[in-house]
């Protein structure tokens, strides 16, 4: 969940300034405290983010190597004893960390018995201390961080610097990612490739119980065990530019206006529309025993649930295989029945989600084979299955999450496509599909023209506390998802219901204090939808109607209309879902709240 950033060079560069404009790009990952050690000039740190740690930076804190860190809490309050870097007693070892410390509790009493002093109540400061321990028997810092690393169990992401070895720094991962950037007389450390982009797009990706150092001529990486490990460094295709807001106030309403790019980004060579295909190199080293698969679970988090959700009415309804979703955080702890005919998909944007990364490991521990769905190249979920494909949505900074949405949406048509042609799905239903698919980016231009109409009625309902989403079939999950972003970004009460569950109690909450937005494109649901609208009108209760263009009697119902391009049912949620992701923003943004970083919540959630 924290942001981590490590820089040791000899290229004439300011540590302290590379590490504060890093620290920028990693802010999605957490903003409760930042901070950073310079061996040439001490350690500053700060409740709040990065704007907070600058201003309380001194003129002469200067130095040619660093590590520096944006925490989001786990252990202790965000106050600055517990803010990192944490140093041992003596102030030689400094450490950051990403993850938790499962048995610090029992490491910290081991070293109070020898003697140590601890100043915060964070789990991170033992690993200070662990190796200012083994310092007094190791010869070298290297070693003393290995024997300490040995002890620790849980997940890290860890960055480790030694006052008399300033050049050094030591990096560490155990379930939270760590990516090494390999510079000329330059070496950096990250949790993600973002702060590392401006200075160089080579980067390694470490896994699960590797070490690795960095100088600034060269890095070496080894196992816990000490052995040697040699891997090819990967090119990012990023632009720096990608990462900045690109002219919008906010990374949110950039990410959603990228939507049309998106759909066309996620399409990209995998469509092969004469015959109907859709071509997925990422599953072709599987397509063998895709075809023995009997059932499909998909397992996720937050917004990538539900692309799940929406994802199990296409997989049964074009491609006939029965589906279950599944929050990952509730499957790693049942006892679930799979087989060598399961495939297990998991969904995640960062590729780096613990529950579904630890979903995906038991789902290989019974036998199943293991997809993945990742926005994250290089990721760990997109290492650990067995096959899956990239979303190539590029970075989404804001914490909301709008435009992966879009794209694992589209991925999972083209799963659809994969798998239905496989077995029943007919040549003419895939191009049919397939046609519709490709008008999908214009007609999300279309919605997006819509902005300011959205925005006026985000004004006109921003004062009411209580808010409902219903939908039906596919359209249901995208209900569930208007509620989740208008909670994460609005801290409203939402929630989201399939309309058919409203005589079953939600209606008992409906008066005209209590207004609706109804998803009733057309559809098989359609008459339905109205129905459900009529019985809300009759009780006096505000409706939007989320409504098909050219849709002129169901204007006459609701007391607002938001219109949308016609396309088949299938693919209605990926036009649905983006004016409820701008109504989001704009209700947020009314209300003056920090829409890109919500309080509480971070971007990638690598902790339980």
């Amino acid at each position: 969940m924290c942001g981590i950033f490590a820089y040791t060079g000899k290229v004439g560069k300011e540590a302290g300034g590379v590490l504060l404009d890093g620290l920028l790009s990693l802010e999605y990952r957490g903003y409760d405290s930042a901070g950073i050690f310079l061996p040439e000039a001490g350690s500053v740190r700060t409740p709040g983010a990065v704007a907070e740690l600058r201003k309380k930076i001194p003129k002469d804190f200067k130095g040619k190597s660093g590590i520096a860190h944006l925490r989001w809490a786990t252990h202790g309050e965000p106050t600055e004893k517990n803010a990192h870097p944490h140093a041992d007693c003596e102030g030689e070892v400094w450490v950051v960390h990403n993850g938790i410390i499962e048995n610090f509790k029992e490491l910290k009493e081991k070293l109070l018995a020898e003697g140590h002093m601890f100043k915060s109540d964070s789990d991170t400061e033992v690993l200070a201390h662990l190796v200012e321990e083994h310092l007094k028997h190791e010869k070298s810092f290297e070693k003393a961080a290995l024997a300490a690393l040995n002890e620790v169990r849980g997940t890290y992401g860890i960055a480790l610097q030694y006052k008399k070895e300033p050049d050094r720094i030591i990096a560490a991962r155990m379930g939270s990612p760590i990516v090494l950037g390999l510079g000329d007389g330059e070496h950096f450390i990250a949790s993600d490739p973002s702060p590392i982009l401006p200075h160089t797009k080579k980067v390694v990706f470490l896994e699960d119980g590797e070490v690795a150092v960095i100088t600034p001529d060269g890095h070496k990486i080894f196992k816990l065990d000490s052995t040697n490990v040699k891997r090819e460094a990967t090119h990012i295709d990023w632009s720096v530019e990608e990462s900045q807001k690109g002219g919008y106030e906010h990374f949110m309403l950039k990410e959603i206006m990228e939507g049309p790019q998106v759909i066309e980004d996620t399409l990209r060579g995998r469509l092969i529309a004469d015959e109907g295909m859709a071509k997925l190199g990422g599953l072709e080293s599987v397509a063998n025993e895709l075809k023995n698969i009997e059932r499909i679970i998909i397992v996720a988090q937050g917004t990538a649930y539900i692309a799940g959700l929406v994802g199990e009415y296409m997989l049964e309804e074009y491609a006939g295989v029965p589906v279950e979703v599944e929050y990952a955080s509730e499957f790693r702890y049942r006892s679930p029945v799979l087989n060598q005919k399961t495939a297990l998909i998991a969904i995640s944007q960062s590729g780096e989600t613990l529950d579904t990364l630890e979903a995906v490991r038991e789902g290989k521990r019974k036998g199943a084979l293991t997809l993945g769905i990742v926005n994250a190249v290089g990721s760990t979920i997109a290492r650990e299955t067995d096959a899956g494909v990239y979303n190539h949505a590029g970075p989404e900074i804001s914490v909301a999450s709008t435009k992966a949405l879009i794209s694992q949406l589209a991925a999972l048509v083209l799963f659809t496509l994969f798998f239905g042609r496989q077995r029943s799905m007919g040549v003419k239903t895939a191009k049919e599909i397939i046609a519709e698919l490709k008008t999908l980016p214009k007609k999300i231009e279309t919605i997006l023209k819509s902005e300011e109409t959205i925005a006026a009625l985000a004004k006109k309902y921003a004062n009411n506390r209580d808010f409902l989403f219903i939908g039906r079939k596919s359209n249901y999950p995208i209900a569930l998802e208007g509620a989740l972003k208008l909670k994460e970004i609005s801290y409203m009460h939402a929630e989201g219901y399939s309309a058919g569950e409203m005589k079953h109690g939600p209606i008992a909450m409906i008066d005209e204090h209590f207004p609706t937005l109804a998803i009733a494109t057309v559809g098989s649901v359609y008459e339905k939808m109205v129905s459900n609208i009529h019985e809300i009108k009759a009780r006096k209760g505000p409706v939007i109607a989320l409504a098909t263009e050219g849709d002129k009697e169901i204007g006459k119902l609701a007391d607002d209309v938001i219109y949308v391009p016609e396309t088949i049912e299938m693919l209605s949620p990926i036009l649905n879902v983006v004016p409820l992701q701008l109504f989001a923003y704009y209700f947020a943004k009314e209300k003056g709240l920090n829409v890109d970083r919500p309080r509480n919540l971070a971007k990638s959630v690598t902790v339980e």
